[in-house]
């Protein structure tokens, strides 16, 4: 059974129903602003606030906004730390530190150390009741949540790269054991089997049996369950390879890849190769001979599915209707095949698919459906969160089929958007389109990516182009530039939610400048803001406090089973901690405010957003 026919049959009954990786802090200010001149000034024209109307302020650099939610001692642990992240000989051999502690102190005094210090920092608690706490507290200070239970197995790097290896090889390659033709950047390498190596900021699933994917799901059932208990307004977050074999993501993202390029490959032929992915538009007449001359179909066929998805009837298709011609071909063993431009003839991916092949991804849709269902129900969204390069074309063709089934009454699903990509730009525009043109609300979270180290060895190592944008700048730019295509999408129809998941302060105040100048109030509650629990606090509060829609990534677990979670959080701040210190620096004048007002026990008392709503509401801190 095809892929989307699957889909759409699991679908076709709950169509009706009614019903967010992020990026490390980075020297972006001087980015930001040559970006904001980068954009469209025909796009503002006529659209800002009215005068009654301005954005509200947000500054920064307040500390006492920034922490009138946190407790001194609270202040006094995230200083704390801070400082041992940024210590390369404590993070370098924190695992063992960490053993040395539990020995030393023993299991409870060891879990009351933990809660003190880096779970109490960056973990919100070890269940529903657990969290709940800290979620209303939160939400009362105008911060929703985006609950993630972080749990993950601990297994070694051999383990790790055995699973991998296992679970990313076709049966019917693993028997041959010859070079089957396959494209270099969808095979599995030996040497990057742990995916977890050189990424820290987000959680590495491994496959190792259909039970193991149903556990999964059943983790993230638990996870909708306790967003609906705990918030009126939140997020989950799901990745796909917990919920199926990998070998069927690689290889289709290969099949997506290569479909993708032939469509370029036939734009060069019909010299259109310098004009924009969206504004290449190829002949009928013409893609119907080449169809056929590949054997990809007959020419009668070709035409028939050709004429069904030139959707303005304007004898020409465009790479939102090319997309979907996959969707025509019936069966896994015609949809696994790819164009070879070189030798004129279509060619398979791999010589059989086999029966339990089949079913696994049969099963891994049906796990995804059940959880669309599920949140649906209960009125959570659903955050598909982004992966490697090599699984991702399919990651977002899965996640885009659910937006267009679930996401007519409003954004329910998220397809999450890495712009550390070189195709990120058209790949957002490309989605977006095809929202417009279908009708339904186009659901994005914006990254700037969790594996650029891991991507760019495998690449050089394995030797296929790299797909990382060349510098820190160019992803600040791609960034940039694809927030400003959907924030303009949402101003010219409203049919389109964006979270920008960003701790970098030159991102959050470009959106805010856009939003001004595009009339995008934050009380629409069309862009949302997203940070990572226990950083960035004088980003997020100041935001909800100011009535704009942000949200706390909400890891949360028992202590034990949630530490390489933490492990990763120690390395990323080390990261963040070795290139900029501003946090640290408002964490300190915080508490000598606070010191010199003799508030040092300070009690935080919950305030509406809405009272500090009328403070200076003609500017933008700057």
């Amino acid at each position: 059974m095809a892929i989307f026919s699957t889909l759409r049959f699991l679908s076709r009954s709950r169509t009706n129903i009614l019903f967010r990786s992020y990026s490390s802090s980075g020297q972006a200010a001087a980015q930001t602003q040559e970006v904001i001149h980068m954009v469209d000034s025909q796009s503002s024209a006529g659209q800002t606030l009215s005068e009654t109307e301005q954005v509200p302020t947000v500054d920064f650099a307040d500390t006492r906004e920034a922490y009138k939610s946190k407790l001194t001692r609270e202040l006094v642990r995230g200083l704390l730390v801070y400082k041992l992240c940024s210590i390369d000989l404590f993070v370098d051999h924190h695992k063992k530190l960490l053993q040395w502690s539990e020995r030393f102190l023993g299991p409870r005094l060891f879990e009351l150390f933990m809660r003190l210090t880096f779970y109490g920092q960056f973990v919100a608690g070890e269940n529903a009741s657990g969290i709940r706490p800290s979620v209303r507290w939160h939400a009362a200070y105008g911060v929703g949540s985006i609950l993630d239970y972080s749990v993950e197995e601990d297994l070694s790097h051999e383990e790790a790269e055995r699973k991998e290896m296992e679970s990313c090889v076709p049966e019917a390659e693993a028997e041959a054991k010859v070079e089957t033709g396959r494209e270099r950047q969808f095979v599995a390498h030996r040497r990057f089997g742990d995916r977890r190596e050189h990424v820290v900021s987000a959680r590495t699933f491994f496959y190792a049996d259909e039970a193991k994917c149903d556990q999964h799901m059943e983790t993230f059932l638990h996870s909708v369950k306790t967003a609906a208990e705990t918030s009126d307004d939140g997020f989950t977050a799901i990745k796909l390879t917990a919920l199926g074999r990998p070998q069927f993501l690689m290889m289709f993202s290969e099949v997506l890849v290569k479909w993708r390029r032939f469509f370029y490959h036939l734009a060069e032929e019909q010299g259109l190769g310098e004009k924009s992915a969206m504004k290449k538009h190829l002949s009928l007449d013409t893609l119907q001979d080449s169809l056929a001359k590949l054997g990809v179909a007959t020419r009668d066929e070709a035409g028939h599915w050709l004429t069904l998805i030139d959707s303005d009837s304007s004898g020409t298709v465009d790479l939102c209707e090319w997309n979907q011609l996959i969707d025509q071909r019936t069966e896994c063993s015609r949809l696994l095949v790819v164009p070879n431009p070189k030798t004129g003839t279509v060619e398979p991916l791999l010589q059989s698919f086999t029966g339990e092949e089949e079913r696994q991804m049969k099963r891994m849709l049906q796990r995804m459906h059940t959880l669309i269902t599920a949140a649906v129900k209960s009125r959570v969204r659903l955050m598909v969160d982004a992966e490697q390069s090599y699984f991702q074309p399919a990651i977002s063709r899965l996640a885009l089929e659910m937006m267009r089934q679930f996401n007519h009454d409003d954004a329910v699903i998220f397809n999450t958007y890495q712009c550390y990509l070189q195709e990120a730009y058209d790949a957002v525009t490309v989605d977006l389109e095809l929202s417009r043109r279908e009708g339904w609300h186009f659901g994005a979270k914006l990254v700037r990516g969790a594996y650029m180290e891991q991507e760019r060895e495998r690449a050089t190592v394995v030797g296929y182009p790299d797909p990382i944008n060349p510098s820190a700048e160019s992803t600040s730019h791609m960034y940039h530039r694809c927030l400003n295509s959907i924030l303009k999408g949402i101003a010219a129809r409203g049919c389109a939610r964006v979270l920008v998941a960003s701790h970098n302060e030159g991102t959050m105040k470009y959106t805010i400048q856009r939003m001004a100048e595009l009339g995008l109030r934050p009380g629409d509650r069309q862009v949302y803001f997203g940070q990572l629990l226990g950083m960035c606090d004088h980003i997020s509060f100041p935001l909800g406090q100011a009535g704009y829609p942000v949200y706390k990534y909400v890891p949360y677990g028992p202590v034990r089973e949630v530490l390489p979670y933490l492990s990763r959080r120690a390395q990323e701040n080390r990261g963040m901690m070795r290139g900029a210190d501003l946090e640290r620096k408002l964490l300190w004048a915080e508490l000598k405010r606070r010191t010199l007002a003799g508030t040092l026990f300070f009690k935080p008392l919950p305030t509406p957003p809405q009272a500090h709503n009328h403070h200076h509401p003609n500017t933008v801190t700057q």
